[in-house]
C-alpha cells in the first residue's frame, strides 16, 4: 500500500503507515514516509480533541478553576497543583487514546518530534499540546477562558471603519 492512501484513510491506518517505515527510512530523513507519518498522528489528534469526551473533560475542567487565574506577572503557588492535574488528565487522556489507537505511540517522542516540525502542525493543535508542557501557555489559556466567560473577549469594534462605497451627494440612495 502506497504513503498517500494511507495518509488518505487517516488515523486509523497510522501503525499500518509505521510498519512499512521501518528505521533505516527514519535514519535517512524518507520526507514523505516520515511527513506522512507525522501528518497520520496529527490527525489522530486532531479526531480526539473534536471527540466529545475530550472537549467535555476540557471544559469541565477549565469551569472549575477558571477564576482562580488573575492577570498578572505574579504566579499564584495554587497555579502548580492545578497545571499538574490538568497535564495528568488531559495530557494523559489524549495518550491513552493515541496508545489505543497507535499501540506503539510515545508522548515523549511525539513531543520531540512535533517542537521539530511545529510550523507544520495547525496553530490550535500546536497550541493545545504546548498547554501541556509550557506553563505560561496553560496560563494563558485561562485567561482567555475568563476573559471569555466575563465578556471581555476581543473586541474588534474599536478597529472596524465603515466606508460608504457611494460618494456623499450622489444621486444613489442604494435603494432601488
Amino acid at each position: 500500500m502506497d504513503i498517500q492512501k494511507l495518509r488518505d484513510r487517516g488515523c486509523d491506518n497510522v501503525v499500518e503507515m509505521l510498519d512499512m517505515m521501518d528505521e533505516e527510512i527514519f535514519a535517512i530523513s524518507s520526507s514523505s514516509a516520515a511527513d506522512a507519518a507525522f501528518d497520520a498522528f496529527i490527525g489522530c489528534i486532531e479526531d480526539i480533541i473534536i471527540e466529545e469526551e475530550f472537549q467535555q473533560l476540557q471544559e469541565a475542567f477549565m469551569e472549575q478553576h477558571y477564576l482562580e487565574f488573575e492577570d498578572s506577572d505574579e504566579n499564584k503557588l495554587s497555579y502548580t497543583p492545578i497545571f499538574n492535574k490538568y497535564v495528568d488528565l488531559l495530557e494523559k487522556h489524549l495518550e491513552q487514546q493515541l496508545m489505543e489507537r497507535i499501540p506503539t505511540f510515545n508522548m515523549n517522542t511525539f513531543m520531540k518530534w512535533l517542537m521539530q516540525n511545529k510550523e507544520e502542525v495547525p496553530g490550535d493543535i500546536f497550541d493545545l499540546m504546548l498547554t501541556f508542557t509550557d506553563f505560561m501557555s496553560f496560563k494563558e489559556m485561562f485567561l482567555e477562558y475568563r476573559a471569555e466567560k466575563e465578556g471581555r473577549g476581543l473586541d474588534l469594534s474599536q478597529e472596524l471603519v465603515i466606508t460608504s462605497l457611494i460618494p456623499a451627494g450622489s444621486k444613489h440612495t442604494g435603494l432601488h
